[in-house]
């Protein structure tokens, strides 16, 4: 697997990966009836460098990195992860969260703060905290899950 930044001729292999996860309405707090470019203006918006991961020519994930604030906590950034339905169990979200944490190290970023990750996803929950990540806040009922109603958000950090 080989990390690279996402370019323009990226576009229709990453609206693959997120068009379908966003409409799932499972996992990301955006509306499932988003737009392609809807979709692609929030994953590859100018506040944020956009990553892809690539093996034998297919992208196989996506990921993005942004401060998490303005200002005064411009020193926390943000991530979002998305992976396509084919390459899930192999281990592509933790290639992705490992490069984004050295991506995060070598912007300056000191934490890095999951402010909405739903808490009926806990195959990534797993993941983030076998990674490091601390639960540091959890949001009642503030996600409206597809099948299971009014579900927790958890924010989760980890200092870099």
């Amino acid at each position: 697997m080989f990390i690279r930044p996402a370019t323009k001729h990226d576009t229709s292999a990453i609206c693959s990966i997120i068009l379908p996860t966003i409409r799932d309405g499972t996992t990301y707090a955006l509306d499932p009836d988003i737009d392609e470019q809807g979709a692609l203006d929030y994953w590859m918006g100018s506040d944020r460098e956009t990553f892809v991961v690539e093996e034998g020519g297919k992208v196989l994930g996506t990921y993005y990195i942004k401060p998490n604030q303005a200002g005064g906590g411009s020193h926390v950034c943000n991530c979002g992860y998305m992976t396509s339905a084919a390459a899930s169990g192999r281990g592509v979200a933790t290639a992705m969260c490992q490069h984004s944490m050295a991506q995060a190290r070598e912007a300056g970023f000191r934490a890095m703060q999951f402010n909405f990750v739903v808490a009926t996803n806990e195959h990534a929950i797993r993941l983030w905290k076998r990674l490091g990540f601390e639960e540091v806040g959890r949001l009642p009922d503030a996600f409206l899950h597809r099948s299971e109603g009014y579900v927790d958000a958890l924010v989760l950090y980890q200092t870099l």
